[in-house]
């Protein structure tokens, strides 16, 4: 992080020199009115924002709470620990932690140099971004997107990333911190379109992923879907099988447990969306196009097109 951002975040705050000077807890009137422990985004938004950037509170114990907006926490230096629904997260540097309004959420005291950077947003906030992805594919951001949006408590509840080695990811972050910490002009546009491009980058790096379900089963979803991104063409469930060391009958159970669909059904889903693609972006002949996706037989491939954008390769093309 840039050297003037982190030191503008490092500054000892009024919340933290009271802390230090009195030695007591978190002030529960500075978060929220009621006696549930529920931190109210009105308490830290001013009227008719949509996201606010704050320095993580160091230097106590913040008890049990949970939130009624999504937060994003950005671990800029050192490390947090945080009690998620009752499991164990330590954030280290360049690490990310999506929070929805369901978790339950208790973090451990920081030292003066472990710095964080909290994203207070309402769930509208995130409907350019859900815009941007691509509507037919399940993945676990979208699913956490979508419980945040409609309130959902049966959805993911948290998605933590190790992307500290990405650096798109770690561009868009801070760009998104200075923006606001900073006020800069037209910072509602910029950043909801900054949060859409930061989650298409994190789909690329699905297999870096924990989450508030089985992070085990989430770490296989985002092996597979890595494989079908980068072998749509040529790949196989015997080849995918092989390499993660799984039998594939039961892999082809757990792809479908998790996603909802078989291994061929994601398969085809994707090089469909590539086909698509090309016919809008390329002067490829349909012949050439559906080749290149991995199919040899033209009519399987009109009458599976048609299934899912309910027109021909040639009226897509030419709409």
């Amino acid at each position: 992080m840039h050297r003037e951002l982190l030191d503008a975040l490092s500054v000892i705050t009024e919340e933290e020199q009271r802390i230090l000077e009195e030695q007591k807890g978190i002030d529960p009137q500075l978060y929220t009115e009621k006696k549930e422990w529920i931190v109210d985004s009105e308490k830290l938004l001013k009227k008719g924002k949509l996201i606010q950037v704050r320095p993580h509170t160091r230097f106590v114990n913040f008890p049990k709470h949970r939130h009624n907006y999504v937060e994003v926490i950005y671990m800029c230096q050192g490390t947090t620990t945080h009690i998620l629904n009752g499991s164990r997260v330590v954030l280290e540097e360049g690490d990310l932690l999506f929070l929805n309004q369901n978790v339950e959420q208790e973090i451990l005291p920081a030292g003066e140099q472990d710095i964080a950077v909290n994203f207070i947003v309402l769930p509208e906030f995130f409907d350019t971004a859900f815009s941007m992805m691509d509507m037919e594919e399940e993945n676990a951001l979208k699913e956490f997107l979508v419980g945040a949006l409609c309130g959902k408590s049966d959805n993911t509840s948290y998605l933590y990333f190790h992307v500290a080695e990405i650096l798109p990811i770690q561009n868009l972050v801070e760009n998104m911190v200075w923006t606001i910490f900073y006020d800069q002009p037209n910072k509602r546009r910029c950043n909801q379109i900054t949060m859409g491009l930061l989650l298409l980058q994190l789909l690329n790096h699905m297999d870096r992923m924990e989450t508030g379900t089985a992070a085990f089963d989430r770490e296989l979803t985002g092996s597979v879907f890595n494989y079908i991104e980068e072998h749509y063409k040529n790949g196989s469930l015997s080849e995918l099988a092989e390499i993660m060391g799984y039998d594939v009958y039961w892999l082809s159970r757990e792809i479908k447990k998790l996603t909802g669909k078989t291994y061929k059904e994601l398969l085809q889903s994707r090089r469909m969306r590539q086909a698509a693609y090309l016919l809008k972006n390329s002067r490829l002949s349909v012949a050439d196009i559906i080749e290149s996706v991995g199919y040899d037989n033209t009519s399987y491939f009109f009458r599976k097109f048609k299934e899912c954008y309910g027109v021909s390769p040639k009226m897509y093309r030419d709409s």
